[in-house]
């Protein structure tokens, strides 16, 4: 059974940072191409950050140049490095495990809120 866990949701106020992780198996972290999505309410889920096997990197516009994308492989783990965080950046952040011939694995998610 593939867990992802996430941490590091909260309430912060505009322009601030949050570090979000994401735990889960060596296997997974090594071999699936890792990623960040989220959801605001009444909107669609959307990729935000992701990171493939080899270390490549992909982000949203929304993300391009205050979100970062990374993984410690030896403790299992990614990460999303979020700055200057706006009000519309609130949203369920979920962590997402893809691999082409594999199920696709979801973390249960965490909440995190941009507002004064």
């Amino acid at each position: 059974q593939v867990q992802l866990m996430e941490a590091g949701g909260g309430l912060v106020q505009p322009g601030g940072s949050l570090r979000l992780s994401c735990s889960t198996s060596t296997t997974i972290i090594s071999d699936y191409t890792m990623g960040w999505y989220r959801q605001a309410p009444g909107e669609r889920n959307e990729m935000v950050a992701s990171i493939t096997s080899s270390g490549n990197t992909n982000y949203a516009d929304a993300a391009k140049g205050r979100f970062t994308i990374s993984r410690d492989i030896a403790r299992k783990m990614v990460f999303l490095d979020m700055n200057s965080l706006r009000p519309d950046d609130t949203a369920v952040y979920y962590c997402n495990a893809k691999r082409i011939g594999r199920p696709t694995y979801w973390g249960q998610g965490t909440q995190v809120i941009v507002s004064s």
